[in-house]
C-alpha cells in the first residue's frame, strides 16, 4: 500500500479517472447499441439519425483518450456501411 502523500493522492485520481472513463465508454457503448437496434429493425431513416447523433460521440471518445482514433474510424465506417445497406 502506498506509504507517501503523492502515491495516496495518486490512487485516488486514478479511481476517479477510472470512473470517468467507464462512464464515458458506456456512454458510447450505448450511442452504437442504438444504430445497432436501428438496423435490426431495417428502419434507414431511424439509422441515420441514430448514426449521426453517435458519430461525434465515438470521435469525442477519441479526444478524451479512450479509444483509438483508428478504432473510432473503423466503427463508423462498418456502421455506416451497415445503414447504407439497407433496403
Amino acid at each position: 500500500m502506498a506509504d507517501h502523500k503523492q502515491a495516496k493522492k495518486r490512487i485516488r485520481q486514478n479511481a476517479r479517472r477510472n470512473q470517468v472513463n467507464r462512464s464515458r465508454i458506456s456512454r458510447v457503448r450505448t450511442f452504437i447499441k442504438n444504430v445497432e437496434v436501428a438496423i435490426e429493425g431495417a428502419d434507414k431513416e431511424a439509422a441515420q439519425a441514430a448514426l449521426k447523433a453517435a458519430q461525434p460521440e465515438i470521435m469525442r471518445s477519441v479526444n478524451k483518450g479512450l479509444i483509438h482514433r483508428n478504432k473510432a474510424s473503423r466503427k463508423i465506417s462498418r456502421l455506416a456501411a451497415r445503414v447504407n445497406a439497407i433496403g
